[in-house]
């Protein structure tokens, strides 16, 4: 699959996420203001359309400002929050705690999503999914930034490899903009 070819709606579970150069998912803290500009006309359009649930987790969802929803406030559908403790969670209008196994998650999430596609926005969860095989999909819109510092993809300490489809490798080039253009 290609960066663009336009994301389909049939129920998989997606690992989505724009990430910086060097394997970052969101900056200190979570931020996440250095994604600003950074994706291709028409890629949020297409995530709404084919997205029907979203799973994240509390430390997203607690760095996440009240109000704020996936993709802007453009989509609307319904977002899961895994928590081990949801009784001291943060309560906001169609978001829904739960408190079980990331398995158990994705199955309620499917149901949700009726038909649609399930997001997985958490590095953790998704490193999880991907050890029970549960990922069906593993999106990367690759920004061209380098953050140094923050949350990465995938954090697997003394585990071993995983090897993606297609097998090959990915060519990217950049080149530094010069110092009177940086955008951080």
């Amino acid at each position: 699959m290609t960066d663009t070819e336009p994301q389909t709606a049939n129920g998989k579970v997606l690992w989505h996420f724009t990430m910086s150069v060097d394997g970052f998912v969101a900056g200190p803290g979570h931020s996440m203001d250095w994604m600003t500009g950074t994706s291709r006309p028409g890629l949020v359009e297409e995530y709404v359309e084919t997205t029907g649930a979203v799973i994240g987790g509390r430390d997203g969802w607690d760095a996440t400002p009240p109000g704020v929803r996936p993709y802007g406030g453009a989509w609307e559908g319904a977002l899961f929050v895994l928590t081990h403790h949801p009784e001291d969670a943060r309560t906001e209008e169609g978001v829904t705690f739960l408190d079980c196994d990331v398995a158990d998650a994705v199955q309620i999430a499917k149901e949700a999503a009726g038909g649609k596609n399930v997001e997985i926005f958490s590095p953790s969860i998704g490193r999880q999914l991907l050890e029970l095989g549960l990922i069906d999909e593993i999106d990367l819109h690759i920004a061209p930034v380098l953050l140094g510092d923050g949350i990465r993809l995938y954090d697997n300490p003394g585990g071993v490899p995983i090897r993606l489809q297609p097998d090959q490798v990915v060519n990217v080039r950049f080149r530094p903009l010069d110092a009177t253009n940086r955008l951080l």
